[in-house]
């Protein structure tokens, strides 16, 4: 058999798993997901909250994400190989437990100190899921449907600013945003209990995601290069939405819950529709995001405080940025230069370098020139990511040049 029959048909090999039982544990890792990035961005929809109570401007808030991110970039790849023996179904559960227990203990932090070691508890968790979670996932399914279901884990990440954070919101204004943080604790742990009873365990090496299909050290590093660029952009924007929109946009408070809401519905959106193209034509995929992005933020820049205007570029940022991670995470998996989990938590590094980044430089920003400038600074990093890529694939398409055929010598 030739090598490209044989590489069509392990493209459609049968799953390594029953599929009802893949979906039931696909589901679950989806939830899981929604629960680590409500809890991540939580401090975001609940800024103008947590200060005032603890005494705090909203860039030291901001900060929280900072630190929480700090945590997984330094944690991701040790944690990864410390617990590579063991059976991802129970690394998985595991993780979602620390995430049960980090946001309780948020819940009733007695201050700024204790609630940023609470978060960086969460974060330790989070380290490790977004390290594995793609490749136990990937692991479920055939090659040739590995990008949609990949797609698909990630609804759980559109579902956290569609559902999770404008309800974590709501939930705040209602009550307090202690209460938000207990109601997420229990989600998690509800999630941590699906997820040790439906995941199933599935040799990496037997399912063929323990190393990169097409690796490639450039490659990969150029991914890494653009993946630090658009999330600090990103980013810079998510830390601080909501204190744009009340004091940019000039909405009320009582529009916030709705207005997240919105921003999510597009996101979700923007998930579901990746995972029709994600198999064939990932990088393609990227590039049209990142000019999306582009131009979102910079129409919430120079137009954003009209509120209608605002309402459009939110929505075209959340369905833009909602498009990238899941194509990360499965390009992540392609170009692995080695084993496909040292890579996914390299990559999950790399994009919490750029939510630290984001937040931090976010801060900085809100804190000299003011929050209406956060989108056009944003703007810069993720039209530099695009550039980036742009011309990586270019240098890939570019032919090679044909050697001039040798020529006899005059007499």
């Amino acid at each position: 058999m030739s090598g490209s029959t044989t590489a069509t048909a392990a493209s459609f090999a049968a799953p390594p798993v029953d599929q009802r039982r893949a979906i039931i544990a696909l589901i679950a890792l989806s939830v899981s997901a929604f629960t680590f990035v409500t809890a991540e961005n939580l401090p975001g929809g609940l800024l103008t909250l947590i200060a005032p109570d603890l005494g705090r401007t909203t860039s030291e808030i901001g900060l929280l994400v900072s630190a929480y991110a700090a945590v997984v970039v330094l944690t991701s790849l040790p944690l990864s190989r410390l617990t590579r023996r063991f059976p991802r179904r129970y690394v998985l559960a595991a993780t979602t437990a620390v995430c049960a227990v980090g946001t309780l203990w948020s819940a009733v932090a007695i201050g700024y100190a204790d609630l940023m070691v609470a978060r960086m508890v969460t974060a330790l968790g989070q380290a490790l899921f977004w390290s594995v979670v793609t490749p136990a996932a990937a692991s479920l399914f055939a090659p040739a449907v590995r990008g949609k279901m990949i797609a698909r884990l990630a609804i759980g990440n559109s579902l956290a600013p569609l559902l999770g954070v404008p309800l974590g919101t709501w939930v705040g204004q209602q009550s307090s945003w202690r209460t938000a943080f207990l109601a997420f604790s229990v989600v998690s742990l509800v999630a941590c209990i699906t997820m040790a009873v439906a995941m199933p365990n599935v040799d990496a090496e037997e399912s063929g995601t323990a190393r990169g299909t097409h690796p490639s050290m450039r490659r990969f590093l150029v991914l890494m290069a653009v993946t630090v660029l658009l999330v600090t952009g990103g980013f810079m924007m998510i830390t601080f939405v909501t204190q744009f929109l009340l004091e940019t946009a000039g909405f009320p408070d009582r529009y916030l819950s709705a207005l997240l809401l919105g921003q999510g519905a597009a996101g979700l959106t923007g998930t579901l529709l990746i995972g029709q193209v994600l198999d064939k034509r990932p990088w393609q995929t990227v590039l049209v995001a990142l000019g999306l992005l582009t131009c979102a933020l910079l129409l919430l820049w120079g137009l954003g405080h009209n509120p209608a205007i605002a309402l459009v570029g939110l929505a075209l940022f959340g369905l833009a940025f909602s498009a990238i991670p899941p194509a990360l995470s499965f390009l992540s998996m392609q170009v692995a230069p080695g084993a496909t989990e040292s890579a996914t938590a390299i990559s999950s590094s790399v994009f919490n370098i750029g939510i630290g980044g984001g937040s931090a430089l976010g801060a900085l920003v809100v804190a000299t020139v003011g929050v209406g400038t956060v989108p056009l600074v944003g703007a810069a990093f993720v039209l530099a990511a695009l550039a980036v890529l742009a011309i990586d694939l270019r240098a890939t398409a570019r032919p090679a040049t044909a050697p001039r055929p040798a020529t006899a010598p005059r007499p």
